[in-house]
């Protein structure tokens, strides 16, 4: 079964994750998948493979003979999708040889896959290019990364001339609400150190990425009757709409790249009576990570001087940048830019703009950098991913595996 199979097939399970269920997996659709992928791990004759209640897959591929010394290494990636855009009845199709310009994702509701919009299209002229029928994301973020390790894993089966050691997988739920590797037992799972097959675009390699935290300011109000609501009436939107200007214009995702740091607010919630904002809060940086969140309770202060005990403040932070993890352990690094150039894929070492299960797991005792997946436009119903990257992929964990072999 090629990628591509595996992909097609992946995709069609529903998996798109709620933080606001309080459960794990946060979704009845992350153990349905989990669990039909444990049927097809034990038919593919791995070893060590456990499901446990939260829904966290892992199996061993034993090391070929001879090469039982060699480190463990392992590879991960998450059943879930984001919660952004719906996951129900996804409708995969290939666009084969894609001559550039737009693509009709769906002629009824005029939805266009345009470089117009998405530049980047243009890099993967005469690529087969697998997308969306324009109501759905596709869910190569990460599925494409499950295929990409499965078929790789299939691959040094029945290759047993490439020499390797003990190899894990994993993988998880969740990752999407940022709780992937929350109950990740990194003793149990075993490995010296591993990669999450999570990235982006063809080449990417990361081992740093940003420090984070979710910040949500609640503002109380008064309501009154707006016919006698002189001097009575609070009005917690109005508030809350005043502290939201109160944040640097330009230090938002639509304003910032790179290492550039960045105030979200991703929801409003609000009646007279209380205003709920919820933002998050995102520098490479730690110091200026800090600073950020210092910023969020001055703020509070200031709006409580002027109507006071308004404003209450909860701030929590998420996870942190793995670089310092990394560092210690770069050899691992070098490893995975070493499989891409005999892969024939160019390295791209480039920071993190979010997180990856790898970050909380690297603080776990397990480094983790992050390699390509090979979508675009995660997230939502512009999502697309070219065959030949999740093949590269998928070839890049096989020469990690025998680069690993190898030098030991």
């Amino acid at each position: 079964m090629t990628v591509v199979d595996r992909f097609l097939r992946y995709v069609k399970f529903d998996t798109q994750s709620d933080e606001l269920t309080n459960m794990t997996p946060s979704t009845p659709g992350q153990m349905i998948f989990a669990q039909s992928l444990e049927e097809e791990l034990k038919a593919m004759g791995l070893t060590d493979i456990t499901l446990d209640e939260n829904g966290y897959l892992m199996a061993t591929l034993p090391a070929t003979p001879g090469c039982e010394h060699v480190p463990t290494v392992g590879f991960i990636a998450h059943l879930d999708t984001s919660p952004d855009a719906s996951g129900h009845n996804v409708n995969p199709r290939i666009v084969d040889n894609y001559p550039g310009g737009d693509i009709t994702l769906n002629a009824e509701k005029g939805i266009v896959l345009s470089p117009a919009d998405f530049p980047e299209m243009e890099h993967y002229v005469g690529d087969d290019l697998i997308v969306t029928d324009g109501t759905t994301l596709l869910g190569a973020d990460d599925k494409a990364g499950i295929a990409e390790i499965i078929t790789a894993i299939d691959y040094l089966q029945h290759n047993p001339d490439i020499k390797h050691g003990r190899i894990r997988i994993a993988f998880n739920p969740d990752e999407e609400i940022g709780q992937g590797a929350h109950k990740f037992d990194v003793g149990q799972f075993g490995a010296d150190w591993a990669y999450t097959i999570d990235g982006g675009e063809i080449g990417e390699l990361e081992y740093e990425n940003f420090n984070a935290a979710v910040a949500k300011v609640t503002f109380a109000g008064r309501n009154v009757h707006p016919g006698s609501a002189k001097h009575k009436m609070i009005n917690s939107m109005r508030i809350a709409l005043q502290f939201a200007i109160m944040l640097p214009r330009w230090e938002t995702p639509e304003h910032t790249e790179g290492y550039e740091g960045f105030y979200h607010l991703t929801s409003i919630e609000g009646t007279v009576e209380q205003t709920v904002l919820t933002y998050i809060i995102r520098d490479h940086d730690r110091d200026r990570f800090e600073r950020r969140k210092k910023e969020f309770e001055h703020l509070t202060r200031k709006i409580n001087h002027e109507f006071p005990e308004c404003a209450s403040l909860d701030i929590r932070d998420q996870y942190y940048n793995m670089r310092e993890k990394i560092e210690p352990v770069m050899h691992i690094v070098e490893i995975a830019e070493q499989a891409m150039k005999l892969a024939g894929v160019t390295p791209k070492v480039v920071p993190i703009r979010g997180g990856t299960d790898g970050a909380q797991l690297s603080f776990k005792g397990l480094p983790c950098p992050n390699i390509f997946a090979g979508g675009l436009n995660f997230h939502g119903k512009f999502e697309f991913v070219p065959v030949r990257s999740m093949e590269k992929a998928s070839q890049v964990i096989v020469e990690i595996a025998r680069l690993v072999g190898a030098k030991h």
